[in-house]
């Protein structure tokens, strides 16, 4: 199989935010990380705006050559930003005022009714979704709904803890999400360091969306060059 990779850029934002400037920008990174051989831009637009603006997913939309990957909330005013900038595909997270990152999957089983509610609008306007969630059987098996075609498995805790045992749960979360015909993506917290074993202790992942340490990486290699040393471990 071959594996994607999905590059987010919203840290390059989160630089340019920092000074309230008009730099760095994350088209430009964006169209690097398409050269360096990317797959997919992928960008989560926040209820803050802490990083990726409004404006941002209207020249990625207009520009980005692969496919270009929303992550957001299920909110009223989510939506309508979503269906306005059709993305390729929307990933659907969790997401609390304050937290530093995304601190967990988004509870479909919890929530079923207005997920699937979320799902069906944008797939009625022809977008894809994903459902970024947490790799438990309750959680995967809830996310066989109309109009989602992926789950995207939360890897936090296997990047935090280097636990084999999480390992294990990945790849068997990602088995039963297939054997429901849903395609797997994963991210979280993965490096150079920690993705290697999870490559090989779930083979069936196909796309992996990787952020925060591939700009730090950029820092020191360049970000055609940390792109490229991500590619490397993925084939």
């Amino acid at each position: 199989m071959t594996r994607r990779l999905g590059v987010n850029v919203d840290h390059v934002a989160t630089l340019r935010q920092a000074r309230q400037a008009r730099y760095p920008d994350p088209l430009a990174a964006a169209l690097i990380a398409e050269r360096g051989g990317a797959a997919q831009i992928t960008v989560h637009i926040r209820g803050d705006r802490r990083h990726i603006q409004d404006h941002d997913l209207r020249r990625l939309r207009e520009s980005v050559q692969t496919l270009l990957n929303i992550e957001a909330a299920c909110t009223e005013e989510m939506a309508g930003i979503l269906l306005e900038a059709r993305p390729h595909r929307v990933t659907l997270v969790a997401e609390r005022a304050g937290e530093v990152t995304t601190e967990g999957g988004l509870d479909v089983a919890g929530n079923a009714d207005e997920v699937a509610a979320f799902a069906r609008r944008l797939g009625a306007a022809g977008i894809h979704v994903a459902l970024f969630i947490d790799p438990d059987d309750a959680q995967v098996d809830a996310s066989r709904v109309a109009g989602v075609d992926m789950v995207e498995l939360n890897t936090a805790r296997w990047a935090e803890t280097g636990d084999i045992a999480e390992l294990v749960r990945l790849a068997r979360a990602t088995s039963r999400a297939r054997a429901l015909g849903l395609a797997v993506a994963a991210g979280h917290g993965l490096t150079l360091h920690n993705l290697a074993p999870l490559c090989a202790a779930a083979p069936e992942i196909e796309e992996y969306n990787i952020g925060h340490a591939l700009i730090a990486d950029a820092v020191f290699f360049g970000l055609d060059a940390s792109v490229r040393r991500y590619l490397e471990l993925l084939a």
